[in-house]
């Protein structure tokens, strides 16, 4: 599903990520730690294609068999949309739309009719036992219902790819528990690979595989 090879990432003088390779096979839960600053996020965000490795010459992303390198802005917005879903610590709906709209936006974007849309995300609202909270903005909902909106506007597209960053970091510890659970329910059922960065040890240890993060490389 992912091979990254020798991602190098700089911001100014600083040299954030050093080097860094990393596999990920279909179907697989992968879970990323290490201290603050070790350069996480920046990696979750270079694989998910929301920043770009500084190397750009001598560095290589292949997602699902396409190469990341050879996508322009354009192609690379739309391969990012129809392929890979994005879960934050901090739910990122906006606050003027309904569970549902929040859910619908990125089937929107894709171009989906707006009927195939709302079925779709009603069918994923009910699966995370959302049903009742359809036409509830975000600000009616507690903090697991939020997050679980959000996991379900991240699978709205069908992707085959889910990177979560810190996702239960703002959950008290039953939500977070039912969150953990989730996301291997769905990778049961819909065969989505997940890639994880927390630092939830409980959930990095869920994980097919866990991978430890120091000064911008990945411990071997």
């Amino acid at each position: 599903m992912i091979q990254a090879k020798n991602i190098h990432k700089y911001y100014n003088d600083l040299h954030v990520l050093k080097g860094v390779d990393i596999h990920v096979k279909t179907g697989e839960v992968v879970s990323i730690v290490g201290a603050s600053g070790a350069g996480k996020t920046t990696l979750l965000h270079i694989l998910g294609t929301l920043d770009r490795a500084s190397n750009k010459e001598d560095f290589n992303l292949t997602i699902n068999d396409t190469n990341i390198n050879s996508l322009n802005d354009k192609a690379l917005a739309k391969f990012r949309n129809e392929h890979i879903g994005f879960i934050f610590q901090f739910h990122q709906l906006l606050p003027e739309f309904t569970a549902l709209e929040n859910v619908c936006l990125p089937a929107f974007i894709k171009g989906t009719k707006k009927s195939d849309a709302e079925t779709k995300a009603k069918e994923l609202l009910d699966f995370l036992g959302l049903s009742h909270r359809y036409n509830h903005k975000p600000n009616e909902l507690s903090g697991g219902e939020q997050q679980r909106v959000a996991v379900a506007r991240a699978l709205v597209n069908s992707p085959g790819l889910i990177f979560a960053d810190e996702p239960s970091g703002n959950l008290d510890s039953e939500s977070a528990e039912n969150l953990h659970n989730l996301f291997f329910q769905l990778r049961d059922e819909f065969g989505q690979t997940f890639v994880i960065v927390t630092h939830n040890e409980e959930l990095a240890n869920l994980a097919d595989r866990k991978l430890t993060m120091v000064d911008g490389k990945i411990l071997i």
